[in-house]
């Protein structure tokens, strides 16, 4: 059972206190809200400046894989790089092993391995480990702080906050700035009893996100782990439900630590990095998460997000009903590529038949889940027909571990499939599902085609997220969906003992932090090319509306495609060629258009033949605000007015850290989004670093925009820089003229100068 109370409690001496409680026990709950984790760890990062109310953090080491480390070398180097500052680690677990683009995939891995011998770096080879695997098991430290550029960086389990961000928020770290966040809001997530055998971690993760995802009880706020639930738990239980916090948009996590992590960290030759994290003083929370673990069941996210939670008990007994519901959502996204196919024909007289069971990344592929899945399907079978069971251990060290207490004996045996580490199926590079197949998966997310399918193409798969030990008893059961406690546990003998081989890091990764050679040579494959140039904002903006997405809530993975897209990561231009690719197909054409006529403008704002056709496009105005008009076109010529294109959201941003869901509009000539709201705070911050405005409108305003509308914001630049929050826009739609509320929300004062330059890169070059 989980319960939300959205009110302030107080830890004190390992017991829970309401606030009335506390109080008449005369605990002070402001001083006590400064005894959080959370709190104190962050402030012993922050430069906090007593002007303002916000952390200025600089962290501990930065981590990126190779989806996102070469754009952002490539900004740090356009800024004015010099040598890395900090642990900075590329990670090389999101290479396209099926790229069909020639030498790209491994010309970046060249490139990152150039970068961390030139700046200083720590690089990690293709298939040695997955990015926050390495970060358990070499970096992360009880009181530190990690930025990392994938949204999954977390490490509070081990008593380090890990932060995702999009790579422009590493880049300020490259050059020692800081990490400005206003003081978030610190959620209790209070853990009471243990799990029941066959209940693993992510059935405690997916119930915690189908209870407060939806509402945002944690919302760009610190989930914090303590009560007595905890010590029932191994290190690597509690990683895999704190790796799966970001899917419920919260900013960050943290546990209490206790002699079990100790122990981890000593296990893996770091016993300097343990420190007790506890509540020696009363500690005040915003709210409170009640977990009972015990009445935790095992758990399935059914497509297409993480919070779509149901217990498996309840699609065994309800499938047809429950499938029939995912059917019509699949229909209204994909349209015929949908229609060809029934989820219902997947319920048989013998129970739900799956097609394909994946365990792997940082969510799955530890050594517990891989070895109680071991044990689960030991002298039994995966089958002959067309489900298949794949594991992806999540580091070589694990693997070794693996063989070498016979889990790899037994799983082979089997009929199951071991892999090297590789985050592929969890960003649709590896064992993309057939059309019409029902995939279960302990990865972090099942997002719309994050399996790697192109509903363009005709092709939709369905993607479902369980535990490692459901998805064992699952294959063991012939590929029929089945709960891990069906299983007889008694019968289930299964040491986790592990041991940790350092030295095969030792022996293949590169370690330069400390020893930068500046006059090593970065070797540039052909495919890795320079940020376009990108012009400060403008006085005022005439935005085309060049898509709408009116579903409740957008995707990173929609607004920019992972899987083979992510060949061309390196190439700006190439990538943002599949921008809204796979949800809004006609929307490149669209931009380019725009951006022609930005293009136009540059060269020559006086072209009479484009200030006509700008002009009569907000010829509306003219009659009903004909002094504004005169003010913005009565010069005769654009050289103040900037021409953009802008989408519409209700929600955008949930998933990804990824820059590229921005950036890639920036590149095709994007100024703004306009939203209801955004769904993480990383995508607003990757639109700010990109220069892009993230426009906020009153709830249903956005709706019936079409694509081809214009919104004039005039006077934006000086809006901007006076940092007036809301601002008057102007929606032409059906050649009518209608005043549009536009709100900017609280920006700090870098984040408006970084707007005003067009972007971060400009910002550092104008001296910043």
């Amino acid at each position: 059972m989980i319960t939300l109370k959205d009110q302030k409690v107080v830890v004190s001496k390992d017991s829970l206190l309401g606030a009335e409680e506390a109080a008449a026990q005369g605990i002070d709950l402001a001083k006590a809200r400064e005894n959080t984790l959370a709190c104190r760890v962050m402030k012993a990062h922050s430069k906090a400046s007593e002007k303002d109310d916000l952390f200025h953090i600089s962290f501990d080491a930065l981590i990126s894989h190779d989806i996102t480390y070469v754009g952002i070398i490539q900004t740090a180097r356009a800024s004015g790089l010099q040598e890395f500052p900090l642990p900075y680690c590329l990670t090389n677990c999101h290479n396209s092993l099926c790229a069909v683009g020639g030498t790209i995939n491994e010309d970046d891995h060249v490139f990152g391995l150039s970068a961390a011998k030139k700046y200083g770096g720590i690089f990690v080879p293709t298939n040695l480990a997955v990015i926050h695997q390495y970060a358990r098991e070499m970096l992360a430290g009880c009181g530190k702080m990690i930025l990392g550029s994938d949204s999954h960086t977390r490490y509070g389990a081990l008593g380090c906050m890990g932060v995702g961000e999009g790579g422009p928020e590493l880049v300020k770290q490259l050059l020692s700035r800081t990490y400005d966040i206003p003081k978030p809001e610190v959620v209790l997530i209070w853990l009471e009893n243990a799990p029941r055998p066959g209940v693993g971690p992510q059935d405690v993760a997916l119930a915690i996100i189908g209870a407060v995802f939806k509402n945002g009880f944690v919302k760009n706020k610190v989930m914090e782990f303590a009560g007595p639930g905890v010590r029932n738990l191994s290190v690597e239980y509690r990683c895999g439900i704190d790796v799966m916090t970001t899917e419920t948009t919260c900013l960050s996590s943290i546990w209490k630590t206790d002699e079990r992590v100790q122990d981890y960290l000593a296990l893996h030759g770091r016993k300097d990095a343990y420190q007790k994290l506890g509540y020696d003083e009363p500690a005040a929370f915003d709210a409170l998460v009640k977990v009972d673990l015990a009445t935790i069941e095992p758990m399935i996210a059914l497509p297409f997000h993480p919070s779509n939670v149901y217990t498996v008990k309840e699609v065994q007994k309800n499938a047809k009903e429950i499938f029939a519901g995912i059917e019509k959502e699949a229909r209204a996204k994909f349209g015929k590529a949908a229609a060809s196919f029934s989820l219902q024909d997947k319920v048989t007289s013998k129970g739900v038949q799956v097609d394909q069971g994946i365990i792997a990344g940082c969510a799955g592929g530890s050594f517990e889940n891989i070895t109680l899945a071991s044990h689960i399907l030991d002298g039994r079978s995966t089958g002959m027909d067309a489900f298949s069971c794949s594991l992806y251990p999540a580091s070589a060290p694990v693997s070794l571990a693996l063989v070498q207490n016979g889990s790899y004996t037994r799983l082979m045996a089997a009929g199951a499939l071991l892999k090297s580490a590789f985050c592929g199926p969890c960003f649709g590079a590896g064992d993309t599902p057939a059309h019409g197949a029902l995939s279960i998966r302990h990865t972090t997310r099942n997002f719309p085609n994050r399996e790697g399918s192109k509903p363009g193409e005709g092709q939709v798969s369905y993607v479902a997220l369980m535990d490692a030990r459901s998805i064992a008893a699952t294959a063991a059961n012939g590929g029929i969906l089945t709960p891990a406690t069906e299983l007889d546990w008694e019968k289930i003998h299964c040491d986790l003992s592990y041991s940790f081989d350092q030295g095969i890091y030792a022996k293949r990764c590169f370690n330069g932090f400390g020893n930068a050679h500046r006059d090593e040579k970065l070797v540039l494959g052909p495919n890795i090319t320079d940020w376009p140039a990108m012009s400060p904002l403008p006085e005022h903006l005439v935005l085309n509306v060049v898509s709408v997405i009116t579903d409740p809530v957008t995707t990173t993975d929609e607004l920019i495609p992972s899987g083979e897209t992510s060949s061309l990561r390196s190439n700006p231009l190439k990538l943002s060629e599949f921008t809204l690719s796979r949800r809004d197909p006609a929307y490149v054409g669209r931009a380019k258009d725009v951006q022609a006529r930005e293009t136009a403008r540059l060269a020559n704002p006086a072209d009479k033949a484009l200030y006509d056709e700008i002009a009569l496009a907000c010829a509306p105005l003219k009659e009903t605000n004909p002094a504004l008009w005169e003010d913005v076109f009565g010069s005769g010529t654009l050289d103040k007015t900037g021409i953009g294109s802008t989408i519409f959201a209700v929600k955008p941003g949930d998933g990804s850290a990824r820059e590229q869901a921005a950036s890639c509009q920036k590149v095709l000539g994007g100024w703004a989004n306009l939203a209801e709201e955004y769904a993480t705070k990383r995508y607003r911050s990757n639109l700010i670093n990109w220069g892009m405005l993230p426009f906020l409108l009153e709830k249903g305003m956005g709706q019936g925009m079409v694509p081809g509308d214009v919104v004039l914001v005039p006077h934006v630049r000086k809006a901007v820089a006076s940092n007036t929050m809301d601002m008057e826009g102007i929606l032409i739609h059906e050649g009518k003229a209608k005043a549009l509320r536009l709100s900017l929300g609280s920006l700090t004062e870098d984040e408006r100068t970084i707007i005003l330059d067009g972007c971060l890169i400009n910002f550092y070059k104008s001296g910043n």
